[in-house]
């Protein structure tokens, strides 16, 4: 196991003294290096060279969000050997503990650090035979008495050393906190931001439930022994993966240990806790953390601001994602034009206070976000217009819904002229909504201009308005809406025909009513037992015609209709009295 790399340090010796980088320590660790031999530069490229990954690990970054004014570069590629004149990759302490996020994939996919399979690591103050045991022990699962193992190994401590034990990817994230706590219990170390910041950075791997609670349990034992160890980036990675976890209120414990903990919020410390309370459906925390950070002016990137409003208005908070885009334009942050979408999108979403009984909430409220929807359409570009057309017709729904019909039409108009190009379905709302405000003559001139551009009038566009000229007694000028319809359409709906029969029922026009109703079939639609009911009740309470009542049922028949025994009475009642006037008619003759 130990011997490839025991051969990779004699070809370091071979080609050359590698010059060592500097190494930032705590004073413990000179304490320490002087029981031992002191290193030589040789020594210590032997040493160091060979965990030059688990450098990377500690540089590299991993679920930890810094803010979009900072700047990291990405850690040198490592090269083994270059050449004979160039230094070998080192494990370079003065290196940056960089957490960014934007590098968080590339620090998931990465696989072992080290050559070896159980990632063992030279080490010239405890020697290779104790790191192996060490190792050993912690890669086991299920130890039960760790820290008596771990006093038995009798292991100098320092710096080095101990970031090298949490740097190693085989080590699991219960025996790593438990490695750490048995370290904070040695009177001559103390933690550092650095050790704790690894420690946080490797447990958080794994992302195993128990483990990231022991990892809060053990950052909230440090801060209470002793302050400003704790780092705003270890604060905000815990956040992260107790929203992987979905447990938004741990994340808001956290987000509300950051003053205690002497620690800065910074703008993904926002966005992260806002991102873990909207999954849980904390709304009310949300808007308070979000309140606070436009307070504090820490707006995310576009990116993240886009991805915010994405989850203010998944979880309800559509004002205050709305508040949020406008606080942004202000700053001359522009969210991506997806996010903005969603969010008219939303802002335009007819909501119901109950889906069992689709109870309508408050119209004000829908007038008001609506308004805003409308206002944030008019920052659309003619060349961004061209492939908006869901945010356009949504609005327009919406302000449809709301009866204001007329500020819906102006915007259709707009579309015409600007852009994106309406559909069927935009017409189709401001049709409805003109019907429904009892204006049938601005809904046909909106059909006229439908049919001007070149689109045809669908099965829905004539039945709105041929059911509300039937239903207001005016059945000819709803024939020819109906004559219409049948010319362009091979197959028409049952609400057209039911509309209509109704309406030559109510002018007690029956000979028309009983011909409409053989005319459906052609045109694919079957006569159901309600039309047939309805119509037969009519021709016996209007006008006594049993005959034509009598046809009508042998017609459902032949349908596989079967009339119900109430009306099929009614029919024979009618008979009868019919028949009894014509013998007492013939009587008195």
């Amino acid at each position: 196991m130990w011997r490839p790399l025991a051969r990779r340090a004699s070809l370091y010796r071979l080609i050359g003294a590698p010059r060592l980088l500097s190494t930032v320590l705590h004073p413990q660790v000179t304490r320490h290096q002087s029981s031992s031999p002191p290193l030589t530069s040789i020594q210590s490229a032997s040493h160091f060279s060979l965990f030059s990954r688990i450098s990377h690990f500690h540089q590299d970054s991993r679920f930890f969000s810094s803010s979009s004014a900072e700047s990291h570069e990405e850690p040198p590629t490592e090269s083994l050997i270059s050449g004979g004149n160039e230094l070998a990759a080192g494990f370079d302490f003065n290196a940056p503990n960089v957490f960014d996020e934007s590098s968080k994939h590339e620090f998931e996919n990465e696989g072992s650090f080290l050559d070896g399979p159980v990632g063992v690591f030279d080490d010239s103050v405890n020697g290779l035979e104790k790191v192996e045991n060490l190792l050993s022990l912690l890669q086991s699962s299920g130890k039960g008495f760790l820290e008596s193992d771990l006093d038995e190994m009798d292991l100098v401590l320092y710096d080095e050393f101990i970031l090298k034990v949490l740097g190693n990817p085989c080590i699991c994230g219960e025996n790593l906190i438990g490695f750490f706590k048995w370290v904070l219990k040695k009177l001559e170390f103390k933690s550092s931001k650095v050790m704790l910041d690894a420690l946080v950075r490797a447990v958080c791997v794994e992302n195993q439930k128990r483990e990231v609670y022991d990892l809060w349990d053990l950052v909230n034992e440090i801060n209470e022994k002793e302050k400003g160890v704790v780092s705003t980036k270890s604060l905000n990675a815990i956040i992260t993966e107790f929203s992987k976890l979905g447990n938004g209120k741990a994340a808001f414990d956290v987000f509300n240990k950051f003053e205690e903990f002497g620690c800065d919020l910074n703008a993904d410390t926002y966005y992260l806790t806002i991102e873990a309370l909207c999954k849980s459906s904390f709304t009310n925390w949300a808007s308070s953390v979000c309140k606070k950070m436009l307070s504090a002016d820490k707006l995310p990137d576009s990116k993240k601001l886009g991805n915010l409003i994405y989850y203010l208005c998944k979880g309800g908070l559509i004002k205050d994602a709305h508040l949020v885009y406008t606080y942004a334009k202000d700053k001359k942050i522009n969210p991506p034009i997806l996010s903005v979408k969603y969010l008219i999108c939303s802002l335009s979403r007819i909501e119901m206070a109950d889906k069992i009984t689709k109870e309508e909430i408050n119209k004000e409220l829908d007038r008001e976000t609506v308004l805003l929807a409308l206002e944030m359409l008019s920052e659309y570009t003619d060349e961004t217009r061209k492939h908006a057309i869901k945010p356009f017709a949504g609005v327009i729904k919406k302000l449809c819904w709301i009866q204001d019909v007329d500020r819906a039409k102006k915007l259709l108009l707009e579309m015409i002229e600007r852009g994106p190009p309406p559909g069927n379905t935009v017409f189709n709302c401001v049709i409805n909504g003109f019907t429904k405000n009892g204006n049938p003559e601005e809904a046909v001139s909106v059909m006229w201009l439908m049919e001007k551009r070149g689109l045809i009038p669908d099965v829905y566009t004539y039945s709105v308005v041929m059911s509300y000229y039937a239903r207001n007694g005016e059945v000819e000028r709803a024939s020819a809406i109906f004559d219409e319809a049948k010319k362009n359409h091979p197959k028409l709906s049952p609400v057209m025909f039911h509309k209509l029969v109704r309406g030559f029922c109510k002018i007690e026009q029956y000979d028309k009513a009983v011909s409409l109703l053989r005319e459906m079939k052609a045109y694919g639609v079957n006569a159901s037992h309600d039309e047939y009911n309805k119509l037969i009740k009519s021709l016996c309470f209007k006008v006594l015609d049993w005959e034509t009542a009598e046809k009508l049922e042998e017609e459902m028949k032949t349908n596989g209709v079967l009339l119900n025994n109430r009306t099929r009475a009614l029919i024979n009642a009618v008979k009868e009295l019919k028949e009894g006037e014509s013998e007492k008619m013939l009587a008195l003759l």
